[in-house]
């Protein structure tokens, strides 16, 4: 057999077995690569009805290919296979991040990710599961552009072996796409008929990383225009001066958990009833929604953005912003003389961008003493982590503090979910002891994510009522919707934010932003961009503001 004719040599008869094994791997390297022309990027666009177009650039690869002679024929189609390969292995990526973030993945910006989601398997499912998930993704990566490749190589062969046939269908087919093209004609919605989708993802890969290769321009440019960088300490938060101000972000805790129909049953009830209770006890609440820089993953982007008021929606942001000297948050109540701490229950190895974020001191997984069981995301109680914070940082005669506090009993997988116990027993964790084990009657993946949103709201109206005083100033947030598979389409990046306070000169300083009373924000709850928040918050409580921004 020759390298052009697909067909045996003179004196090897085929088999019937041989004919079909040919036909076989035929059939399969035309689907490959035609799943690697029109392969959707988007997992909502994911149906069969998708593969039922008719892919431009395929037709225009076979019109060369019958164009050239053999030798340049075998060059082009090795190089067309290649490229078409790493296109398949994106949409790979793109799907993944779809499902995951929801959106494409980033080619200048998103490789860190890959890391963060292999640390995720390790803490979550153990280090055969990583190990497992790296190999398969490294093969992965390797086989599909070798697969596609041989598979363009197959076709091309077959192309030259039957020229006339492969004219008159490549001629008819296009003009069924020229046909289609005029009328738009779509079977799914956005994703014509008319297929051009390796040139057009091409074309938006290029301005993507042309974007990414420009945004540190546009960074240094916010950075220079800081209205608070050479704000004295005297003149900062002068309205909070003597408050314990704790920030704490509630993993995963989306819009979602309080607006969808199967979920927010029961979150409101635990909202309402811990804004009865909080009240009943002489606090206040005010509650708004914010619009993250991230969903599904990815919570240090939302960190950032919030305490930094910057939006840091990509990793290469992230790494440039926190390289900066921009006044956090956390920065300002430090200079204003309050001692701040990050406290980091899942943090297990050196933290170098923990600077940015000036911290006094922070505590990592190993100085929390916790000594039982590990649940979501190897992590120990949310209550557990409250409470380490509580012993060492709000002891009778401690300086006012400022800190910020990651609760992850929420994080994907979502079970199992810890039980919330007497404060007075949680000592060294011991208590949790056999208690960290997956419900296997749970009814699913948004059962799980609800009941450890609960949880975490729960303990965190508990915290106030066991340790709250006038001096206790409480923002707790969401930093992102939870995962597609828990939101659904469309579902937005909205998450609650809520301040709560016993002192009313304190939400008095907030009156002015129009947020809601009570810790269940309604649907028409104002919505600001993650961003804004560190410069309205420095604002209401600076030396003349008492009821604006």
């Amino acid at each position: 057999m020759t390298d052009d004719d697909p067909t045996p040599t003179a004196g090897h008869d085929p088999t019937p077995t041989d004919s079909l094994r040919r036909r076989a791997v035929t059939v399969l390297a035309a689907a490959l690569a035609l799943v690697a022309l029109i392969l959707p990027t988007d997992v909502n666009d994911l149906t069969p009805a998708a593969f039922l177009r008719i892919p431009v650039e395929g037709l225009i690869a076979v019109a060369l290919l019958l164009a050239l002679p053999p030798r340049p024929r075998r060059i082009v189609a090795t190089v067309l296979g290649a490229l078409l390969g790493l296109v398949l292995v994106l949409k790979i990526a793109d799907l993944g991040f779809s499902i995951v973030l929801d959106r494409r993945f980033d080619l200048i910006a998103d490789w860190a990710f890959l890391a963060a989601g292999a640390e995720f398997l390790a803490e979550s499912y153990g280090r055969a599961a990583q190990v497992g998930a790296v190999v398969a993704a490294v093969a992965a990566v390797v086989a599909v552009p070798v697969l596609v490749t041989l598979s363009v190589r197959r076709l091309a062969r077959l192309v030259a072996g039957h020229r006339g046939v492969s004219a008159r269908v490549a001629t008819a087919l296009g003009a069924a796409w020229v046909a289609c093209a005029v009328l738009g004609a779509q079977l799914v919605p956005g994703l014509p008929i008319a297929a051009g989708t390796v040139a057009a993802g091409v074309y938006d890969r290029t301005r993507q990383v042309n974007a990414g290769l420009h945004d540190q321009e546009r960074l240094r440019a916010q950075l220079a225009g800081d209205p608070f960088r050479d704000t004295p300490g005297d003149q900062l938060l002068t309205g909070l001066r003597g408050k314990d101000v704790l920030v704490t972000f509630v993993e995963s805790y989306g819009r979602v958990a309080v607006e969808d129909p199967e979920l927010a049953p029961e979150v409101d009830a635990v909202l309402d009833e811990g804004t009865r209770r909080l009240t009943a006890a002489g606090y206040g609440s005010r509650t708004a929604f914010l619009t993250s820089s991230t969903t599904g993953g990815g919570s240090w982007l939302a960190h950032a953005t919030l305490m930094s008021g910057i939006r840091a929606d990509n990793q290469l942001r992230y790494t440039n912003l926190v390289r900066s000297d921009r006044l956090t948050l956390n920065g300002a109540f430090k200079r204003a003389g309050w001692r701040t701490s990050l406290v980091m229950p899942a943090l297990t190895r050196a933290w170098p961008e923990a600077d940015f974020f000036a911290p006094d001191r922070v505590y990592g997984a190993g100085d929390l003493g916790y000594r039982g069981p590990t649940f979501s995301f190897s992590s120990p109680p949310d209550q557990f982590t409250l409470e380490a914070f509580q012993r060492a940082e709000r002891a009778p005669g401690h300086a006012p503090v400022m800190a910020e506090i990651p609760l992850l009993s929420s994080h994907l997988p979502w079970s199992p979910v810890p039980p919330l116990v007497d404060w007075d027993d949680l000592g060294d964790g011991s208590v949790f002891a056999g208690t960290n084990r997956a419900d296997r009657a749970d009814e699913g993946t948004r059962k799980a994510y609800r009941n450890s949103i609960v949880y975490t709201l729960r303990t965190l109206v508990s915290y106030v009522e066991r340790y709250g005083d006038e001096n206790l100033v409480l923002v707790f947030l969401g930093d992102h919707q939870p995962a597609r598979a828990v939101t659904g389409e469309g579902a937005g990046k909205d998450v609650p934010i809520t301040i709560v306070a016993k002192d009313p000169a304190v939400l008095d300083r907030v009156a002015g932003w129009g947020w809601q009373a009570g810790l269940n924000p309604a649907p028409n709850a104002p919505v600001w961009p993650m961003e804004e928040f560190r410069d309205r918050f420095l604002r209401a409580f600076g030396p003349q503001s008492r009821t604006h921004s």
